[in-house]
């Protein structure tokens, strides 16, 4: 089969690769009908996350037709469409049960290696480095999909692809980040990048009943699209973050942040951004967390800062003790998807959203290396990139 594989830093390539099998009883294969770039692979092809190995197979934003099924499958038949959460969950162990399900204990089959880096294993994940389980991701014309009974749920007959695809990350991404702010009906919430994430954690924030949101980022047609959501914006590359949110606050700060950006954080000039780059650069550093720092100090005291933006190393000159001294919450993590699906599904089919609206390129699976370079380089007004096989 075709599949989009990692092979180092900046090269992706359109590859054959050998078909998927069933590996163990409660697993399906399915044929991929649809499958996205989602911003957090840019982190495999920049390099920033250890692990990879050539040859790996990308994407963990998929969906498609089921076309085996393993000998103790029973919740799915051939023919049945899926969509396919990107965390990987047993729903036995003690995190599933309580609906933890990004840090199921048994679905890493590289949970030792985990241990090392975080001290405890998280979940495995569709093609995201072996530190998360070494799973071959969605890109790809047919994906084995381990622990099948628990995490997919079968797509609604007629309704399209496009609305359901963003079901398996990037909508409950959004949405668990709002969720973790507590949003009550006074709050401003200000969310950083307008990426897919972020316009989900716009949605979702309005959607959750905020009184205000205002989206922060340096690209013109994200801008454009977080305003036509709803949100008020900030142009970083044009106005100082921190006194512009200030004014906006009346001097209080906005209660509730979102960090939506993560690790590859792009501030300009700023001095903290310059040392980040330099350093990573030099390989002194891993991750830019200058809109994590930002989001800190612009946080009103007694506020939340929620982030689902994706970090990976170690971070350098936190401001912690603003943190601290302002009380403030902060809420992070790996999405549980299946916590959120149902609900979300529901908000779908009911007319309240349609995910589909981030999408501004649609191409074939073959596309796929040049559309990386594409999105990551915010080229050609490239907000959310959709594949099929």
């Amino acid at each position: 089969m075709k599949a989009l594989c990692w092979h180092g830093k900046g090269d992706i390539r359109y590859d054959t690769v050998p078909d998927p099998q069933i590996e163990d009883g409660r697993d399906v294969i399915i044929k991929v009908t649809s499958c996205a770039i989602c911003g957090s692979d840019l982190h495999l092809m920049d390099g920033y996350i250890p692990t990879m190995e050539s040859g790996d197979v990308l994407g963990h934003e998929f969906m498609g037709e089921v076309v085996d099924v393993g000998r103790d499958h029973k919740k799915f038949k051939v023919g049945d469409k899926i969509v396919v959460p990107f965390t990987i969950c047993c729903g036995e162990c003690y995190q599933c049960k309580r609906g933890n399900f990004s840090v199921c204990e048994r679905s890493n089959r590289n949970g030792e290696m985990a241990k090392k880096m975080f001290g405890h294993q998280a979940a495995g994940l569709f093609g995201y480095s072996h530190l998360t389980g070494g799973y071959a991701g969605g890109q790809a014309e047919y994906v084995r999909v381990p622990f099948a009974d628990v995490a997919p749920v079968k797509a609604p007959d007629g309704v399209p692809d496009e609305q359901l695809l963003f079901l398996t990350d990037i909508f409950p991404t959004g949405w668990m980040a709002a969720k973790n702010c507590e949003i009550e009906p006074t709050d401003t919430v200000a969310v950083w990048g307008c990426g897919p994430v972020g316009q989900f954690c716009i949605k979702s924030a309005i959607l959750l009943g905020a009184e205000r949101v205002i989206a922060i980022d340096l690209v013109p047609e994200r801008l454009a699209m977080a305003r036509a959501a709803g949100a008020e914006t900030i142009d970083s590359s044009q106005e100082n973050v921190l006194e512009r949110l200030n004014q906006m606050t009346h001097g209080h700060g906005p209660e509730k942040c979102i960090d939506s950006v993560g690790m590859e954080a792009h501030a300009g000039g700023s001095i903290d951004a310059v040392i980040d780059k330099a350093k990573a650069a030099a390989m002194l550093g891993t991750d830019r967390p200058h809109v994590l720092r930002e989001a800190i100090m612009a946080c009103r005291p007694a506020g939340i800062v929620s982030v689902p933006g994706v970090y990976g190393g170690l971070l350098d000159k936190i401001p912690f003790g603003a943190a601290m001294n302002k009380g403030l919450t902060i809420r992070t993590g790996q999405t549980h998807v299946n916590r959120y699906i149902d609900d979300l599904m529901h908000r779908v089919l009911d007319g309240q959203i349609d995910p589909s609206f981030v999408i501004t390129h649609r191409a074939k699976l073959e596309d796929g290396p040049d559309l990386y370079h594409t999105f990551r380089d915010k080229k050609d007004g490239c907000i959310k990139v959709v594949m099929t096989p």
